[in-house]
């Protein structure tokens, strides 16, 4: 997606930087901060990730002083030579080259609000130093090294920060980072979240302590403070419901794919069924999904909660048992039973678009009412569930045999 643009330095020399810009071509400003293995393929992956997000980002080559464009990888030798570049990095001129970045982003055509920066490991420490000498709007850092020993520097920290921490990081130990998280409770404007049981570069698919859940979730809480800082704010109801009406009422799976990122996934959890990246998508809604729905089938909503970058909705799915129905009953001829069933959707956007969808539900439920699983002794309800979740008045703990025991025993 991206290409590399000349930044001039503030003592009259230049330097690259890896940019990428979102598909409508303008957006606010975004720098990218490296690890110690320059500007590689994941931090060019992170910068169209971003730029998909609706971001011009730009990834300057900080140790271009030493060696211009460093492109390394996570092996033995690399990291052995990424870590002889970072020992003779001078900080000073690598916060000076990063305001020439700010200076270079801010006079982009294309970039006409505010800039905010991201950075990990190594690139984490310099997005504090930035956010403390540097004009930005938000910063976040991702396991930051050696933060501790400039916690001196956390009091003219002047915008909006977040601060990434794994659990078991060495190179930043619970007793420092104990001292920064003190440090950052005097600081109304840094936020700061602990990771446990993830180590260093757990935002990192590539590198070996990975860990999705917690990137996934640092991710989300990193798009979240650049959506209120930076913008853009998308309507997220409105992309929502075209994609559902566009399911369900058109069942047209051409119009269907636009409102989705170019490699989007499915997962319909209790049956597995979905797809991953567009081709495989696409088949799936073609021939399994959106004419394999009930003609009856209909969408009673319950609830929906809105964030930076994903909707929860709840909602219950009522239908008949008409056909074979692949994503739902995979397997089971048509019974011409009638069915409810509470379903929760956790659909992640990525900028203006949908990247993947979660959807849940009871699939006990669904094979009692529809006559292929007999509930007898078994904790499991029919269409109670779906009616209870309309009306919260009906009775609960009817499954349990000790529910009586409990009558009249103080509270």
């Amino acid at each position: 997606m991206g290409s590399y643009i000349d930044i001039d330095s503030h003592d009259g020399r230049r330097f690259r930087a890896y940019q990428a810009v979102p598909a409508q071509g303008s957006g606010p400003g975004l720098v990218l901060l490296q690890e110690i293995f320059g500007i590689n393929g994941t931090m060019r992956a992170m910068a169209d990730r971003f730029a998909e997000e609706g971001y011009v980002v730009l990834v300057p080559d900080l140790f271009w002083r030493m060696k211009p464009g460093v492109d390394l990888g996570y092996s033995e030798a690399d990291f052995n030579e990424a870590l002889g570049y970072n020992e003779k990095l001078d900080l000073d001129l690598a916060i000076a080259d990063i305001g020439s970045t700010l200076a270079a982003l801010r006079a982009l055509p294309m970039q006409p609000g505010k800039v905010g920066a991201i950075g990990y490991c190594l690139g984490g420490k310099l997005a504090m130093l930035a956010a403390a000498r540097l004009d930005l709007d938000c910063a976040t850092s991702y396991y930051g090294v050696g933060l501790d020993a400039y916690i001196d520097e956390v009091p003219r920290i002047r915008c909006p920060m977040l601060f990434h921490f794994a659990g078991n990081d060495a190179f930043c130990p619970p007793d420092a980072r104990e001292r920064l998280l003190q440090a950052f409770a005097q600081n109304p404007r840094i936020a700061a979240h602990v990771y446990p049981g993830c180590d260093h570069a757990f935002a990192t698919p590539e590198r070996p302590h990975y860990d999705k859940p917690a990137a996934t979730m640092a991710y989300s809480r990193t798009v979240a403070l650049l959506r209120h800082v930076l913008g853009p704010i998308h309507d997220l109801d409105a992309l929502w419901e075209r994609h559902c009406y566009y399911e369900f009422a058109t069942r047209d799976v051409d119009a269907i794919m636009p409102t989705m990122v170019a490699q989007p996934y499915v997962n319909h959890v209790p049956t597995m069924t979905g797809g991953v990246g567009h081709d495989q998508l696409k088949r799936f809604y073609n021939y399994h999904f959106v004419d394999a729905n009930p003609a009856d089938t209909r969408l009673i909503p319950v609830s929906r909660t809105i964030g930076a970058d994903r909707i929860v909705d709840e909602f219950v799915f009522c239908a008949t048992h008409d056909r074979e129905i692949d994503w739902l009953l995979p397997g089971l001829e048509p019974t011409g039973k009638y069915f409810e069933v509470p379903m929760l959707a956790v659909v992640c956007f990525r900028g203006d678009k949908l990247y993947n969808e979660h959807i849940y539900w009871d699939q006990a439920s669904v094979l009692v009412q529809i006559g292929v699983l007999d509930p007898t002794g078994l904790p499991v309800a029919g269409i109670q569930t779906a009616k209870k979740m309309i009306d919260e008045t009906l009775p609960s703990n009817t499954l349990m045999r000790n529910w009586q025991s409990s009558e009249g025993k103080p509270v």
